[in-house]
């Protein structure tokens, strides 16, 4: 975990005073926060990592500040293919050249495997997202951002860098330049108790994949309560690890008078599917409904375009966690669940009537239902198709 390396302590040591500037100077300030994201940047990405972002970054910038809706297309459009190429370009090549044409796939799969980099930029799904995000609002006729200070700031803010909240310019600008200028003692200790209940969160996760990874080979010969219990902690620990991560990097920002919006809200407390998305990774769920799915149509077009609109969201939100087919899979499966979510109360013969009344008096249950299904898709998330079909089989089998 980056934010508890030896460097990054260090870093904090060493940027966290410089940041005690008079307030009276807030473009010291911001200098001091450009070249601290710089620094963080630089030594976690490398050279490598940096140089993509960089160009992408300065194209998007440029493009972002003329009124052109034909620029902003271009800016998207050159950020999508950035984040196809880096990250997706063997995945679609499997998938699509090679078994149609075997040889030019293979000889394809060679070139990608000796010119792409081992690893994709740091973050460059994050990069892209808050790209695309950005020039999609520019093209809804939003204002640019005119300082490239603040956008340098809005592209490698330290804190949320690595894995989010993924920012929206529109309410991070303004929290940067009232952090910039305000930031006071309130600000430092509400964002060190958010930095260390962010920390605890992350240390109680580490502790539940070690138990996890030394249980993974026995958990087809282990009892069926052994296999429930497993399935409890890989579902608190990807819930520890992930809030935990992302009250590090809001309580980081908190600390420097800067606020970003919360990205979790109690998940496990969802009573059905619609409102677990509303709880969890907020940022992204958000992301998702406003760049993809209401541009796809939304619920506006009957129920069949709802539940294909739905699918579609989700499958790509699945894939953006990752070039692999479980991903799709496990977004498929909060797709399929979401279109169930919303389609059963128009089930006909008042079917849908009674189902929605029971509900509304029982909500114990619509929670157990939600929490179990989430649950379920967490091993879609983690593990290989075969095995995690195998694993949720198991978990049902009681011979």
């Amino acid at each position: 975990m980056i934010f508890s390396t030896y460097w990054f302590l260090t870093f904090l040591l060493f940027f966290l005073p410089g940041y005690a500037i008079p307030r009276n100077q807030p473009q010291l300030r911001l200098a001091w926060l450009v070249i601290g994201s710089a620094a963080f940047h630089m030594h976690f990405a490398g050279p490598a990592g940096v140089l993509p972002v960089l160009a992408l970054g300065l194209l998007v910038f440029l493009l972002g500040r003329t009124n052109h809706p034909a620029a902003h297309l271009l800016g998207i459009t050159i950020s999508v293919g950035t984040l196809l190429y880096y990250k997706y370009t063997l995945f679609l090549i499997s998938f699509f050249i090679c078994p149609i044409f075997p040889q030019l796939g293979n000889f394809l799969m060679a070139e990608a495997g000796r010119t792409l980099p081992s690893a994709p930029p740091l973050a460059i799904s994050f990069f892209v997202f808050e790209f695309v995000h950005y020039l999609v609002d520019r093209r809804r006729g939003h204002p640019a951002i005119r300082s490239p200070t603040e956008f340098t700031l809005f592209t490698i803010f330290f804190p949320t860098l690595v894995a989010g909240p993924i920012k929206r310019y529109e309410t991070f600008l303004p929290a940067l330049r009232q952090g910039i200028r305000f930031a006071n003692s309130g600000d430092a200790v509400a964002g060190f108790l958010q930095l260390a209940l962010g920390f605890a969160k992350k240390l109680v996760a580490d502790n539940l994949t070690q138990w996890l990874e030394g249980r993974e080979t026995s958990f087809i010969t282990d009892t069926l309560g052994s296999r429930w219990i497993f399935l409890t902690a890989v579902g608190f620990r990807i819930l520890l690890d992930f809030s935990g991560y992302s009250d590090m990097a809001i309580g980081l920002a908190r600390i420097m008078g800067i606020r970003i919006q919360p990205n979790f809200n109690w998940p496990y407390l969802a009573l059905n599917l619609q409102d677990f998305w509303q709880r969890w990774h907020i940022s992204l769920s958000t992301w998702i409904r406003d760049y993809i799915y209401i541009p796809l149509g939304g619920n506006r077009r009957g129920i069949p375009r709802q539940i294909f609109n739905g699918m579609l969201a989700f499958a790509l939100c699945g894939l953006w966690h990752g070039s692999a087919w479980n991903f799709v899979v496990w977004g498929l499966f909060h797709g399929a669940g979401l279109a169930t979510n919303h389609a059963y109360r128009h089930l006909p013969w008042k079917i849908g009537f009674v189902l929605s009344r029971f509900f509304n008096e029982h909500p114990w249950l619509g929670w157990l239902v939600t929490l179990l299904y989430v649950w379920v898709g967490w091993l879609l998330f983690f593990y290989p198709l075969p095995q995690a079909a195998h694993m949720i089989l198991l978990l049902f089998y009681w011979g």
